[in-house]
């Protein structure tokens, strides 16, 4: 009996000590640090997000998350120091800090308030009551205060707004201070009349008054709107919201987990009434907010460019006229020497052109070589990608259409990631096909759509540079056999061409495309006609290989356009148009007999 006693003791210390050594083994949960953006403190910032830290630490295998709460220079510090993983931030902060680390963008918040939009973040411009400023105009030569200088709602969407205004900010204010964060400063000094305006961020005086430490009659909001479905008062336009995003360092199969984490919370969830969010969804275009900091760089490259020279020459102008008379004086000296070289040295630069002609030719047909190859490379690799956005924008929209009462913004913004994703891939095969000279697949098309289609691509591109487009029809319309991608294709790179050759022209001239599209018995015809400077080589030149007058082309375009005019038993031609003084490229194709 007392051996049985023994054996089965022995068996429990041996199991006990093995169950011991496993939990000893047991692997330490990763610790992650996540930046949130304090914009009302450390302490609030800690209370709003460490429940959705705790929700990622139960999610997420083999992690625990904490939350690192700082300003907009302490979070870009750490992130660049590698002191936090995560960043919350607003879309502003994101694309600074993109330029210098990279970051991938997991989910961008839908806001508890105002219906729960993923438009949330624009700027107040807030007085007091009973000031004498009523309009935007009215802040020359005031005081004004703002968060911090790449706050996007607390100053950066207000220089924008400015700037539509005509008004350059910089030197409209008398002075802008730079707060930093609580947020409740800034409404502060303007009830004590410190500054005569603040930058707040959208929904700032809401908050403040709703927590009782401001009184909303003592203020009013310069150039207000209330966007339909929202709660609170706007200056500028609305801008995105927060976004969740991962530096590189974080393993992908975390951030993976992070991202599904994050798209099933749900509304009802602590961690998301605490952090004042209905939830998160796929990333949103930062278009307005590329749009708006392009601007403000331009703005800011132009002062930074010339002011400080105008300032030295005011204050050093003895030594403005020396340089400048040095500078003329140099000028001159190098015309007189090139002059003199020139006409001695006019043999030898025929000469060198010669050389340099053979030396293209042999180069022409090394890159045709070798672009054969690394575009067939490139198309099968491009193709992997444009393959699974496509399925992962199908898969969404079956689960979005599955729903009860789907997101309609969401439904159609999927529906048009499936489109683009699906001619994506069909040039990606036009593109295939032509490398490898497979034979092209003809069918029956309506040319005016595809002036439409490729209109609508070019759209951003033709608002930028300012260029009005005029459509004219000749005759009945009738379908023609063609290879949709492939015309779409050859209209894109001419109507992009003359886009390029007049982005150059003064902001003055009136831009314009003319596309003519002319029916006859047997054949139609399509011409792209622009006032830009027109061709500055001989028409045959220009449609060969490698040929190219841009700072940055291949020389390819225009031979593809001819090529794939050709396949389609066409004519294609380009020259100069004296009626506009620009270029004019026109194309020919067989109309499909009933």
């Amino acid at each position: 009996m007392s051996r049985r006693f023994s054996l089965f003791l022995m068996a429990l210390i041996i199991q006990v000590g093995a169950m011991a050594c496993c939990v000893a083994a047991e692997p330490e949960a990763a610790e992650l640090k996540v930046g949130v953006l304090a914009n009302w403190g450390g302490q609030q910032a800690e209370r709003r997000w460490q429940p959705m830290m705790d929700y990622l630490s139960e999610r997420v295998d083999g992690a625990r998350f904490s939350v690192v709460p700082g300003s907009f220079e302490e979070l870009n510090q750490a992130m660049l120091a590698g002191q936090i993983q995560f960043i919350v931030s607003n879309p502003g902060q994101y694309l600074h800090l993109s330029n210098q680390f990279p970051l991938s963008w997991l989910a961008t918040m839908r806001s508890r308030q105002h219906r729960g939009t993923t438009y949330a973040i624009g700027s107040a411009i807030v007085v007091r009551a009973d000031s004498k400023i009523k309009t935007l105009y009215d802040l020359k030569d005031k005081t004004v205060a703002a968060s911090g200088f790449y706050a996007l709602g607390g100053y950066q969407a207000a220089l924008g707004l400015m700037r539509q205004f005509g008004i350059d900010p910089e030197s409209y204010w008398k002075e802008i201070r730079f707060l930093g964060f609580p947020l409740g400063p800034l409404v502060f000094q303007v009830r004590d009349k410190n500054i005569d305006a603040a930058i707040t961020p959208f929904c700032t005086l809401e908050k403040m008054v709703e927590r009782g430490v401001v009184r909303r009659n003592d203020f009013r909001v310069l150039n207000p709107s209330r966007p339909e479905g929202y709660d609170c008062q706007v200056s500028t336009q609305l801008y995105p919201n927060w976004s969740f995003a991962a530096s590189e360092q974080v393993l992908p199969h975390i951030t993976k987990q992070v991202t599904e984490a994050l798209f099933e919370l749900d509304a009802s969830d602590p961690a998301a009434i605490a952090a004042e969010t209905l939830g998160w969804t796929a990333p949103i275009s930062q278009l307005k907010v590329i749009q708006l900091f392009s601007n403000l760089d331009y703005q800011a490259k132009e002062v930074n460019n010339w002011q400080p020279i105008q300032d030295w020459i005011e204050k050093n102008q003895h030594w403005g006229l020396t340089a400048l008379a040095l500078f003329l004086m140099a000028t001159f000296y190098h015309i007189w020497i090139e002059f003199k070289f020139r006409q001695k040295s006019d043999r030898l630069l025929q000469t060198e052109r010669e050389l340099k002609q053979k030396a293209i030719q042999l180069e022409r047909l090394h890159s045709a070589a070798v672009v054969g190859e690394i575009g067939a490379g490139l198309a099968h690799e491009i193709n992997q990608p444009i393959a699974a956005i496509n399925n992962y924008s199908e898969g969404g929209l079956m689960r979005l259409q599955g729903q009860t009462q789907p997101d309609t913004e969401m439904v159609a913004l999927l529906d048009k990631i499936n489109q683009q994703s699906k001619r994506a891939g069909a040039v990606v095969h036009r593109i295939r096909g032509l490398l490898k000279r497979h034979e092209t697949v003809l069918e029956k098309t309506n040319l005016l759509d595809v002036v439409d289609d490729s209109l609508d691509l070019l759209k951003l591109e033709l608002e930028r540079h300012q260029i009005r487009v005029q459509s004219k029809v000749n005759g009945e319309p009738k379908f023609v056999m063609a290879d949709k991608v492939g015309l779409l294709q050859v209209l894109v790179n001419l109507i992009k061409n003359s886009a390029d050759a007049m982005a150059e022209s003064p902001q003055s001239t009136l831009k314009q495309i003319f596309i003519e599209v002319s029916f006859n018995e047997e054949l139609v015809t399509l011409s792209v006609t622009d006032n830009g400077p027109g061709l500055q080589e001989e028409p045959h030149k220009m449609l060969a290989s490698f040929s190219t007058t841009k700072e940055q082309g291949l020389g390819l375009g225009l031979a593809i356009v001819s090529d794939l005019i050709k396949q389609h038993q066409g004519q294609f031609r380009i020259d100069n148009c004296p009626e506009t003084g620009g270029c004019r490229a026109q194309f020919s194709l067989p109309l499909l007999m009933d």
